[in-house]
């Protein structure tokens, strides 16, 4: 069963009154749920353009976007917020963790926003932290923290809530090898026991060798796409 299609999706941005890029022609995708998708290709190529709008952060110029079987598209955007709050998870290449919070904090919010009860929240917290092995960050700030420490905490925040789909922005591209290595068998892990379906961006050889869905962009049209 599918949780994502795709269907003759373009997207053209405007400059001015003359000048249009267009960042996306023509994609059709169908991604089955519990996938291990790797969107790859050269820079410029429309990998966060497509992961935005596969996350309703942005809409496409004309197109379908159907997940879990309801159309996006036309959706109103306090719609969309929630959509994306009940159902997806983010994983940023820059973490995107809030600064003046701890990793706690940061692990809470998203169940703060979803009015989550405090004693599941804490509950949820620790069951999280220990299959992630973060415990002794939990009183941390992001500046405390290593690149990989806050991206693992990222992970935490994006997985706390078992959305049914993570969009990953080139999640290992901030992390030295041996770190990267452990960020993906971790989302390995996570794919394989908990079903969660994985999109990502990235230019890492060992993320899209392990792939079973391997979608290559270039110059906004899908170039190559295979399935293990």
């Amino acid at each position: 069963m599918n949780i994502l299609k795709l269907i003759n999706l373009n997207k053209i941005y405007k400059q001015g009154k003359f000048i249009q890029t267009q960042a996306l022609k023509n994609i059709n995708l169908e991604i089955m749920n519990g996938d291990f998708v790797v969107i790859s290709g050269p820079s410029g190529s429309g990998k966060t353009t497509l992961l935005n709008i596969i996350g309703a952060l942005d809409k496409p110029t004309s197109g379908e976007v159907i997940f879990n079987n309801q159309d996006l598209t036309n959706i109103k955007e306090n719609k969309l917020a929630l959509i994306r709050l009940k159902n997806m998870g983010f994983i940023f290449q820059a973490y995107n963790l809030i600064p003046v919070l701890t990793a706690e904090e940061n692990i809470e919010y998203i169940m703060v926003l979803k009015k989550i009860t405090p004693k599941e929240r804490k509950l949820k917290i620790a069951q999280i932290a220990a299959r992630l092995g973060i415990e002794d960050l939990l009183t941390k700030k992001p500046n405390e923290m290593s690149g990989g420490q806050q991206q693992r905490v990222a992970i935490a925040r994006a997985i706390v809530t078992e959305p049914k789909l993570i969009l990953a922005d080139e999640p290992t591209a901030n992390l030295d090898s041996k770190n990267a290595e452990n960020l993906i068998e971790l989302m390995k892990s996570l794919n394989k026991e908990d079903k969660i379906t994985f999109i990502f961006s990235t230019h890492d050889a060992n993320l899209i060798n392990i792939a079973r869905h391997n979608i290559m962009l270039k110059d906004g049209e899908v170039f190559q796409e295979t399935k293990k």
